[in-house]
């Protein structure tokens, strides 16, 4: 894809942005739950861990070389899973008392998927190396 650079770092830019919205309404606390914020940090601060390897991935986006896009799968394919596991994490159901998931939460996950599409669709030119299947 010609934009799929670009793209991957608005992503990138949109996941760190999304951490710091709201994810989920516990309705027993009272309190809105965001990647930096939880209550006791009973679910630690998924934003962190996401603003470092979106970082990571906006630099491997940046280069223009293979090897920095065959690295960028790897650390894109962390954020998705930790993505997913955290979307898990934050609204599922504990004791009879389901959260409601906020903008925020979503946010988080469909930058994730783009984050990852983007990288496995990288726009890089590869030298022909002169053998042609004739």
């Amino acid at each position: 894809m010609k934009f799929s650079q670009w793209i991957g770092i608005v992503a990138c830019l949109t996941l760190v942005v999304s951490c710091f919205t709201n994810w989920t309404w516990y309705p027993d606390l009272h309190k809105y739950f965001t990647g930096f914020v939880s209550e006791g940090n009973i679910y630690g601060k998924p934003g962190k861990l996401f603003t470092g390897l979106a970082f990571i991935a906006i630099i491997f986006f940046l280069i223009p070389k293979i090897w920095a896009k065959r690295w960028n799968v790897l650390f894109c394919v962390f954020i998705i899973a930790y993505a997913i596991k955290t979307f898990i994490l934050f609204s599922g159901c504990y004791q009879g008392v389901c959260p409601e998931k906020q903008p925020g939460i979503w946010v988080m996950l469909f930058s994730s998927i783009v984050i990852f599409l983007c990288a496995l669709l990288p726009d890089i030119k590869l030298k022909d190396g002169g053998s042609s299947n004739k």
